[in-house]
């Protein structure tokens, strides 16, 4: 008997899983990749506010300055560039300096461009502090910073946590957008900046503190993983092969359909509604905290037409659904002009229910089409896609401020971007289905 104890004792103590400590995953405790996850989320929120101020700016300061709409949509234009551009390299930083350091350093950024406005005379200033630091800020908490958390702690329910971290954006502009239409509707938009460089900064110490870069930092496996899995080491040449991905999918067609359709996907949505649907429903009359409230509402939706349209995308082909929603939301635009009055009515309110289920419902099919066609480099091809999504988005928040200085109204943009999305559907038609990727070059 005393044999047998000490055999077993001896091939417990011996067995590789005691290191990585599994019991952390099997029920005695929650993993600790679920409490990342969970920093992620609440970091995802803090850093949301960002995202909801410009479309509330362009009034007050056009009225303040006497700066015209196209100056300062040019600021959010170069926000939202820097936004998508910066995304590709974000992976690649991670990768180099650690989750922590480019996420800290991120928000740092992003709350020293949001403070500094308050004492901003000239609309250079605007275009260097909300335009150059917050874009660059927000680009390094893009989508890159998501997928890294996931790719690391989770073997499983991967799916499921992009999910709950790309809705903790939309559940941050839900928070902090009727809070911030009050602020600058009570006559000062300064109090609004502040409140987002004070969110960015109260995050820095939650995440240098709570995040950790690897589950190999602290002796865990990978959620779901087998085996253990140490930390790779930094990859100093990670934004050589983005860029070097980026070449050999120019080379290819399906990737000028997919990069120009997302385009018009981000003019239509971040360039156009999220920028200018609250002053072109002020224009009509309708006071701002209403019609903050109404573009947090999409935020709701977006959540549930996201995982909808992930759902749709494994049982349809990829290229008929963005067909069908490109077009469905090009119609809804044409009509939003007859839409907008001094008060929310029930059009108005099927309109935004429609637009956010619609709002990032392209993403899963896109990102099914570049895996379709590239292969292991699908989701670099992804962030290069993404990219231009935030080009379009830059162009038409710069545009559409123009062409409100111009015409005095925003009706020619809605139409536009209408047929916009309606030359969208067509060139997602066009991409043809492969059964093999593409075999990018070495």
């Amino acid at each position: 008997m005393t044999q047998t104890t000490e055999t077993a004792t001896t091939e417990e103590d011996i067995r590789p899983s005691r290191k990585p400590r599994p019991w952390r995953s099997r029920g005695m405790s929650p993993h600790r990749a679920w409490f990342v996850a969970a920093v992620a989320f609440v970091t995802i929120i803090g850093a949301a506010a960002f995202r909801s101020v410009p479309g509330l700016l362009i009034d007050p300061l056009h009225q303040e300055f006497g700066w015209s709409r196209g100056t300062i949509s040019s600021a959010v234009s170069i926000n939202l560039a820097l936004y998508g551009l910066t995304a590709p390299f974000a992976a690649a930083l991670m990768d180099r300096f650690g989750i922590r350091r480019v996420v800290a350093v991120a928000l740092t950024m992003i709350a020293v461009g949001s403070g500094l406005t308050i004492w901003m005379t000239a609309a250079w200033q605007l275009l260097l502090c909300w335009g150059l630091l917050v874009g660059l800020g927000s680009g390094s908490m893009a989508l890159a910073f998501a997928a890294t958390v996931t790719n690391r702690w989770f073997t499983e329910r991967r799916g499921l946590v992009t999910g709950i971290l790309t809705a903790a954006s939309a559940s941050g502009q839900l928070i902090f957008l009727p809070v911030l239409a009050l602020m600058v509707d009570a006559g000062n938009w300064r109090p609004a900046a502040v409140t987002v460089a004070l969110a960015a900064l109260a995050v820095v110490p939650f995440v240098w503190l709570l995040l950790r870069d690897h589950p190999a930092d602290v002796g865990l496996k990978p959620y779901g993983a087998k085996e253990f899995v140490p930390k790779p080491p930094p990859v100093p040449g990670a934004a050589r092969r983005a860029v070097r991905v980026l070449f050999s999918a120019a080379r290819t067609g399906p990737f000028w359909l997919l990069a120009g359709s997302f385009a018009i996907c981000g003019a239509s949505t971040n360039g156009l509604i999220q920028t200018h649907f609250v002053p072109a429903a002020h224009d009509h009359g309708m006071p701002v905290p209403a019609a903050a409230s109404l573009l947090a509402v999409i935020g709701v939706f977006d959540v549930v037409g996201t995982v909808a349209s992930g759902w749709l995308t494994d049982r349809f082909e990829a290229r008929r659904l963005l067909a069908v929603y490109y077009a469905l939301r090009g119609v809804s635009l044409l009509f939003l002009p007859m839409l907008l009055a001094p008060s929310v009515r029930p059009p108005m309110v099927f309109f935004i229910v429609f637009y956010g289920l619609d709002w990032v419902a392209t993403v899963p099919p896109t990102v099914a089409l570049c895996r379709e066609h590239y292969g292991d480099d699908s989701a670099i091809v992804f962030g290069w896609v993404l990219a231009s999504h935030q080009v379009g988005a830059a162009l038409v928040a710069f545009l559409g401020g123009v062409a409100r200085d111009v015409f005095g109204t925003y009706d020619m943009v809605w139409y536009a971007s209408g047929a916009l999305c309606g030359a969208a559907a067509l060139m997602v038609l066009v991409i043809r289905r492969r059964t093999e990727p593409v075999r990018m070059a070495a």
